[in-house]
């Protein structure tokens, strides 16, 4: 994030602006309308770079709605977003593409695809998480502010740390359960002797 980007309004307010084909049924065999590995193909062909090759056109299809339906919508959003005359300038395909495909499918695992559009948090993350992916920032921030407030409006972030508040609240019950027990034991040791 040590490269200044467009600001985060600008990136929002395109999103909030998502024109409706993005927003279609993503084509996962022979269902959906929008084929996705040709709008990343045209996104490619803003970017003055070379089109899709494997391994990447194969992870922008799909025979699996189930589990792959969120991911490819996901895919189509954040296709649009980098479409941001801006952006088209300053980032590389190689970036763009991991952006597309792995990052898309990070956030799939925690937020329905409607929800970059619709919500103005959910809004927020993709654009913050999209300028990170790139290696951005947000106009008129620093990297730890651009980093805090990621992580700070992150699900992935917020899932992350509600598993290790779980986690340490199941480490906390056991131990209340050994001592417990321990308790017990010594206490029965007592009655035993006397």
């Amino acid at each position: 994030m040590k490269i200044q980007g467009p600001p985060l309004e600008q990136l929002t307010h395109r999103l909030t602006d998502t024109p409706p084909e993005f927003l279609e049924e993503p084509r996962i065999g022979n269902n959906g309308r929008v084929n996705v590995a040709a709008i990343v193909n045209d996104l490619l062909r803003m970017m003055a770079a070379p089109p899709l090759t494997e391994p990447y056109a194969a992870l922008l299809q799909s025979t699996d709605p189930k589990a792959d339906r969120n991911r490819l919508a996901i895919t189509l959003i954040t296709a649009w977003l980098l479409a941001d005359p801006d952006l088209c300038r300053s980032q590389n395909a190689a970036a763009a593409l991991d952006l597309l495909t792995s990052g898309a499918k990070e956030l799939a695992a925690f937020v329905p695809s409607a929800k970059f559009v619709t919500d103005p948090d959910r809004r927020e993350e993709l654009a913050r998480f999209s300028l990170a992916q790139l290696g951005l920032r947000p106009a008129g921030e620093t990297e730890a502010q651009a980093q805090d407030r990621l992580t700070t409006i992150s699900a992935s972030e917020r899932a992350r740390v509600v598993k290790a508040a779980q986690a340490a609240e199941e480490r906390a019950r056991q131990i209340r359960e050994a001592l417990a027990k321990k308790r017990a034991e010594e206490g029965a040791d007592k009655w035993s002797r006397e």
